[in-house]
């Protein structure tokens, strides 16, 4: 009976997982929405709505934490739970990435494009895949979907290095663009670093179903 109680408890704290990937995925999915449109409704909406994950965390936080204070862990159920928190704070730090630029877009709403946006939003509508089939290889324990979802990281590093040129020549043409090719080039940058926590969920899944850590980021 307490066995059955301390699994649900588990099952529970993958549930909050997964409802606070869902948040994270949308959000990011919005905030490049929001950045093609010049949606400054729901760029302000995202940064409201960092609060439902920072709430999320803390509470998965401490959900992990009375388990182990207050059960008798296996090594797998320790693993399990640490591999939860650590996965939840690479799914906060791409939530704030998307408040980041949410900020970006209401503070250059009224200027017109440096340039036409193509390879931003190619580059978010990569991390939200990478990070909808991330969460769906831990749900499933799939190690190979796991590794499968790393490799991608390549091509939002290869897109981030072709929008860093165009726009490192944009400025070298203009010097009048300078201020809104480096918000462009942050923005990027947040991208590029939310799929590298995307990899990061991938390890911790496989170190959640083989007990091996490799570091897949370098």
């Amino acid at each position: 009976m307490i066995r059955k109680a301390f699994e649900a408890n588990i099952q529970e704290l993958h549930n909050d997982l997964i409802r606070m990937g869902s948040i994270v995925e949308k959000q990011i999915h919005d905030c490049i929405d929001a950045l093609v449109t010049k949606d400054v409704e729901k760029a302000k909406k995202i940064m409201k709505d960092d609060d439902i994950v920072d709430d999320l965390e803390r509470e998965i936080e401490n959900k992990a934490i009375r388990l182990i204070a207050m059960q008798a862990p296996l090594a797998i159920d320790l693993r399990n739970i640490f591999t939860t928190t650590k996965i939840v704070t690479d799914l906060e730090r791409m939530a704030d990435y998307a408040v980041d630029v949410a900020k970006i877009i209401v503070r250059i709403k009224d200027e017109k494009y440096v340039k036409q946006l193509v390879s931003i939003p190619r580059m978010g509508e990569l991390v939200v895949l990478m990070i909808r089939d991330a969460l769906d290889a831990y749900v499933a324990g799939d190690v190979d979907k796991a590794y499968e979802v790393c490799k991608r990281d390549d091509q939002v590093d290869k897109l981030y290095k072709e929008v860093f040129n165009e726009l490192l020549q944009v400025m070298i043409k203009n010097q009048d663009t300078i201020n809104q090719s480096t918000q462009l080039l942050f923005i990027c940058k947040w991208l590029e670093r939310m799929a590298d926590h995307t990899t990061n969920i991938c390890e911790w899944t496989i170190y959640l179903v083989t007990g091996e850590k490799n570091n897949l980021n370098e």
